[in-house]
């Protein structure tokens, strides 16, 4: 969707952007601190995922969570709210005619909440039956388990679960005030905002009744390790072997670094017609295939994932192994840097055609390290992308020796060894 991105520098701190879409008719928000669980023990850390689950109910104008949520949506307005490693974020959508209410009413929830005791005891078994829920995923607790593997902060559901009872309300009070302020504000809002409106929003986050606080949480150092054994997880019920495998180097990534990767995606596993899902699908090898990228502070890192049967498990590694040893020989086409070019383009224009799609474009960076994408030249950095950049790249995240395989299921230790060893000399 067109639009104007406007950049905002408080007097109390905080900071924001304002997207301006012209012809919107829902207004989008987000508000986000960083308060994840990094910033505390390991045995209090659930403690910012039940703070989550409260500071969107009883607060002072609306003393109960039910009567609150009955105001906020009563014309169809949505909220909710996600607690990651590193952030918390509360979100809302609503139509354009009640833009200043919802505001209002979503700036309220994050600065006067109540914490109530019996609100407290009810979202502890709510959030027990989200993780139960969760825990169920397989793909989510073999990436959780990895990232712990690795070195890096994390937790699966199973731990969550077993922590929960360390956290009391106390905690969640003492977390709130710790890092809910005005300096560890960020928010990105976008929909129908000229100027008037631009005004009138600064004008309320400035006024926000929170405290300044001591600025922005840095995201805290985290240097991936070498995993020397696979990482397998036994569940015997689970017939199919569950997988990833990561490959990392120690700096950030450049945004045209983060392109080719993106152009490697599709190239390799996006399309019936890719390297190596399309080659593993056509040979009736596997359902379904991802792979992707990651940036952390010290580090990024590029994935590969699937379920499979173990009968077929070896065959799909070959081809794997064969498709990116192609890459590291530069044996990529024109036509495939073209085919994913254009794949990349139209997959771009497909996902600003909401409000919300437009502001997602910008957050996750924003959120991230402050920085303000060109949202408009992401074609212009598609094109840009060279066959030389993919495989530059692609050798470097294979080059560091710092990588791991994981699985989850019932094939055995064995097994994971054997397929750890067929793809090994990617890293040599």
């Amino acid at each position: 969707m067109r639009h104007t991105v406007y950049e905002v520098s408080l007097k109390n701190g905080s900071k924001g952007l304002f997207i301006h879409i012209p012809d919107a008719s829902v207004m989008s928000f987000e508000i986000n601190f960083r308060a994840g669980e990094y910033l505390l023990d390991r045995k209090k850390s659930e403690t910012p995922h039940i703070m989550e689950h409260l500071l969107l109910g009883a607060n002072e104008l609306i003393p109960k969570s039910r009567d609150f949520q009955a105001e906020f949506e009563k014309n169809g307005a949505y909220c909710n709210a996600s607690t990651g490693t590193y952030e918390v974020t509360y979100e809302a959508e609503c139509a354009d005619f009640e833009w200043d209410r919802i505001a209002e009413l979503l700036q309220i929830a994050v600065s006067k909440p109540l914490f109530l005791e019996e609100e407290f005891t009810a979202e502890v078994g709510n959030i027990r039956e989200e993780l139960v829920g969760r825990s169920n995923n397989h793909f989510r607790h073999l990436s959780l388990a990895l990232r712990e593997a690795y070195g890096l902060i994390s937790l699966t559901d199973q731990a969550r679960l077993d922590l929960m009872d360390n956290v009391e309300l106390t905690d969640v009070w003492e977390h709130y005030r710790r890092t809910h302020t005005t300096s560890n504000l960020r928010f990105v809002i976008a929909g129908k905002l000229p100027a008037t409106r631009r005004k009138a929003l600064e004008n309320s986050f400035n006024k926000i009744s929170m405290p300044n606080g001591i600025g922005r949480f840095e995201i805290p150092a985290e240097v991936p390790k070498k995993l020397e054994e696979p990482l397998y997880i036994n569940n015997d019920t689970v017939k199919n072997l569950y997988f990833y495998v990561d490959t990392f180097i120690l700096r950030q990534m450049e945004n045209s670094e983060m392109d080719a990767l993106n152009l490697l995606n599709i190239i390799m596993t996006e399309t019936f017609y890719s390297k190596i899902f399309g080659t593993a699908r056509e040979r009736g090898l596997v359902y379904h295939m991802s792979s992707g990228y990651g940036q952390g502070k010290d580090s990024g890192n590029w994935w590969i994932a699937s379920q499979v049967s173990p009968k077929n498990a070896l065959a799909l590694f070959d081809i794997f192994v064969e498709e990116l040893q192609k890459v590291f020989k530069s044996k990529l086409t024109e036509e495939d840097i073209k085919s994913a070019k254009q794949y990349a383009l139209g997959r771009f224009q497909r996902s600003g055609q909401t409000v919300g799609g437009t502001m997602a474009g910008y957050t996750g960076r924003y959120f991230f390290d402050g920085i303000v994408d060109d949202y408009y030249k992401i074609p212009e950095r598609i094109e840009a992308v060279t066959k030389e950049a993919i495989v530059k790249i692609t050798k470097e995240l294979f080059s560091t020796n710092i990588w791991g395989i994981g699985a989850l299921g019932s094939s055995g230790e064995d097994f994971l060894g054997a397929l750890q060893e067929k793809i090994s000399p990617l890293w040599k």
